[in-house]
C-alpha cells in the first residue's frame, strides 16, 4: 500500500503526535508499505533537514511561534496546486491517513476528495480543551475555526453548522471512512458527541527496539539515592507544569525532580523552584534520550486533566517498568494499575478554589509516592501494557483497519494485498 499522511506539524519538530507518526511511518515501511508525509515545512534553528529519501512533501507554510518551532500551511488553491504537483513523483496512492486537527486535515481531506481516495482519519486532539486552557475568549475562537473548517472543507461528506469543539471535530470526520484514537476514553468521548458512529482504538506505541535498548542498558538494581521523579511534555498551560511545581514545593518531599521539554512556561516554571535542592530542568532530549531517563526514574508525573486523547508518557513509563503520578482519571483507567492516582478535587468545586485543592490533592500524592519508593513498595506497571503499547502491535492493527476501509470502498485490488 501506499499511505499518505497529513500532520498540522512537521515530524522533524516537537510534539507526541510527532513521534507517534514517524514510529507509525518507519514501522510501515518495514512492513514493506510506502508512506508519504506531507506536512508544512519547518522554519529556524531546527529546521528539518530534508533527508528522508523524497518521503516528505513540505509545504509552503509561515512560521506561527516565536520559537519558530511550529509552522502553519493556508489550506487553499495555492497549496492544493503545490501538493498535487509534489505527488505526481510519488506512486499512486492508496489511502490518505490525517493525524491533523487543524490546516493539515482540511489540506488532507481536501486532497483526498479531490482524487477519491479513501480517508482514515485519527483524532489527537481535545481541541475544546486545549483552546479553552490557552485562552479565555475559547468560544468565539471555535466559532471562528468551524467558519474556517466549513469554507476549506465545504462540499466533503454532510454539512456540520455547529460551533463548538464537537461540532467541529464532527466536521473533520465528516470525509472519513474510518476514524481512530489513541484511547478508549477519548473513543467512546467521540461516539458519545456523534463525531463518528463506531471509533476504532488504536494506542501510539513504543519503538520495539529502542524499548528493548534501553530495558538492556539498565543496571541489575536500583541505582542508590533519593527518589526520583521526572515530568515531560510541553510547557504550556494545558500541560499543567506550573501547578505541578507549586504541589511539588509544596509536598516538601525530600527527592530528585528532573523536567524535560520546553516551551513558553519555561522561565515561569524555573521562578518556582527557584532555590529548590535537586530540581533539573534538561531541556529538550531525542527520543532515545527521553525513553532513558523514564527508565531510570522511580516514577514520572502526568499532570494534564481532561486535555490528553492518549497521554503517551505514563505507557512509554509504564512499558519501561516506571510507575506513574496520574492526574487524569480517564489516564489511570486506562493504565489499569501501577500507579499514583491523584484523588479528584470534586464536582462542585470550581475556580481557584479547584486548582488548590488540585494541588493539595497533588502535594500529597507525591508525598505518598516519595514515601513508597523510599521503602521498596512503588506499584509495579500492568504487563500486558507492555506488548500492547510496542508499535509493531499498534502497525498491525492500523494495517487490519486499513484493508477493511479499502476493502469497504472497493480498492482492495491496487492495495497490492
Amino acid at each position: 500500500m501506499h499511505i499518505v499522511f497529513f500532520g498540522d506539524q512537521h515530524l522533524d519538530s516537537l510534539g507526541g503526535a510527532q513521534v507517534s507518526m514517524r514510529l507509525q511511518r518507519e514501522f510501515l515501511e518495514r512492513a514493506g508499505h510506502t508512506v508519504t508525509v506531507v506536512a508544512p515545512k519547518m522554519h529556524g534553528a531546527r529546521a528539518s533537514s530534508g533527508s528522508h529519501g523524497g518521503a516528505y512533501i513540505d509545504l509552503p507554510s509561515m512560521p506561527i511561534t516565536t520559537d519558530r518551532e511550529y509552522s502553519m500551511s493556508w489550506p487553499g488553491r495555492a497549496t492544493d496546486r503545490f501538493l498535487d504537483g509534489a505527488m505526481t513523483r510519488r506512486p499512486p496512492v492508496d489511502l490518505v491517513h490525517v493525524q491533523a486537527d487543524f490546516w493539515g486535515a482540511f489540506i488532507g481531506h481536501r486532497y483526498a476528495q479531490r482524487h477519491g481516495i479513501p480517508v482514515v482519519h485519527t483524532m489527537h486532539n481535545r481541541v475544546d480543551v486545549g483552546i479553552a486552557a490557552v485562552t479565555p475568549l475559547h468560544r468565539p475562537v471555535l466559532a471562528a475555526l468551524n467558519v474556517w473548517r466549513r469554507g476549506a472543507m465545504r462540499g466533503i461528506g454532510n454539512p456540520e453548522r455547529g460551533a463548538d469543539g464537537w461540532a467541529f471535530l464532527r466536521g473533520l470526520a465528516a470525509g472519513a471512512s474510518a476514524v481512530t484514537a489513541p484511547s478508549t476514553h477519548f473513543a467512546r468521548r467521540l461516539e458519545q458527541h456523534d463525531v463518528f458512529p463506531r471509533v476504532d482504538v488504536i494506542w501510539n506505541g513504543i519503538d520495539d527496539d529502542i524499548r528493548e535498548q534501553t530495558l538492556a542498558a539498565l543496571p541489575d538494581a536500583r541505582e542508590p539515592g533519593r527518589p526520583r521523579f521526572v515530568w515531560l511534555g510541553r510547557m504550556s498551560p494545558e500541560k499543567r507544569l506550573l501547578p505541578f511545581l507549586e504541589a511539588f514545593v509544596a509536598s516538601g518531599v525530600d527527592a530528585d525532580l528532573e523536567i524535560i521539554g520546553g516551551g513558553a512556561q519555561r522561565a515561569a516554571a524555573e521562578k518556582i523552584v527557584r532555590g529548590r535542592d535537586g530540581v533539573r530542568f534538561a531541556g529538550r532530549l531525542t527520543y532515545p534520550q527521553t525513553l532513558a531517563r523514564i527508565a531510570a526514574a522511580d516514577a514520572l508525573v502526568q499532570t494534564s486533566i481532561g486535555f490528553e486523547t492518549q497521554g503517551m508518557t505514563p505507557f512509554e513509563a509504564a512499558t519501561l517498568g516506571t510507575p506513574s503520578v496520574i492526574c487524569d482519571p480517564d489516564i489511570a483507567a486506562e493504565l489499569g494499575g501501577g500507579l499514583w492516582a491523584v484523588p479528584d478535587a470534586g464536582p462542585t468545586t470550581t475556580g481557584s478554589d479547584l486548582e488548590a485543592r488540585r494541588t493539595a490533592a497533588l502535594a500529597e500524592t507525591l508525598r505518598r509516592a516519595a514515601s513508597d519508593i523510599a521503602g521498596g513498595t512503588a506499584p509495579t506497571p500492568v504487563p500486558e501494557v507492555a506488548e500492547a503499547f510496542r508499535q509493531s502491535s499498534r502497525t498491525a492493527a492500523m494495517v487490519d483497519l486499513y484493508e477493511r476501509v479499502l476493502r469497504g470502498t472497493g480498492r482492495a485490488r491496487s492495495s497490492g494485498r
